[in-house]
């Protein structure tokens, strides 16, 4: 994300002048961090989902490409407050209360050839345990956590995705951090 950031704003402003290409290398640049922050955080009751509010995030950036002010947030910090958006929009409209925690997560459970049988298997636990203490986790310290984790964005950038002060995102993702220890903190010792 950082190397090419510095011209992010220059494409987006290329594309509302005209410049089709420039919005194809914006989103080829960031498409798969943003489907894949998209569908952490949708979580996997919600997955089917992903891919609609992938597109309408895109959409949103397309249209909205003249609001885009580098002075405010970075690119990455933008796009992913409009993720963002288009998440909580979903679940208001689902009126989703609380989130089921994940059974499974393909991209995690893929093995390493080089396992045993038995280390495949408590490695496929270990990541569901993993993904499903991460589902469990509070929506706005799962957002944090996987704009942090996930997306490499830093407390600035979350805290501008976010709409808070960096202390609060600091604190959410403190508190996630720590969540996550105590959630895991029997699992490390049953699977090393």
């Amino acid at each position: 994300m950082d190397s090419d950031a510095a011209d992010d704003g220059d494409l987006l402003r290329a594309h509302g002048a005209g410049d089709s290409s420039a919005f194809g290398r914006l989103y080829d640049r960031y498409d798969r961090q943003c489907f894949l922050f998209i569908r952490r955080l949708l979580g996997a009751a919600h997955a089917d989902a992903a891919e609609d509010l992938h597109q309408e995030t895109w959409v949103a950036v397309a249209r909205n490409a003249a609001d885009f002010d580098p002075g405010k947030a970075s690119f990455p910090a933008w796009l992913f407050t409009i993720a963002r958006r288009k998440v909580w929009d979903h679940f208001r409209r689902q009126r989703v209360a609380v989130l089921a925690a994940a059974q499974d997560d393909a991209a995690m459970l893929v093995p390493d050839p080089g396992q045993s049988p038995l280390e495949q298997v408590q490695s496929r636990e270990l990541a569901q345990e993993i993904v499903a203490a991460v589902e469990a986790l509070p929506l706005e310290q799962r957002g944090a956590f996987v704009m942090f984790a996930h997306a490499g964005l830093s407390l600035e950038e979350i805290a501008q995705a976010t709409g808070v002060a960096v202390e609060t995102a600091k604190s959410r993702l403190r508190y996630a951090r720590a969540k996550l220890r105590q959630s895991l903190a029997g699992e490390r010792s049953a699977h090393v």
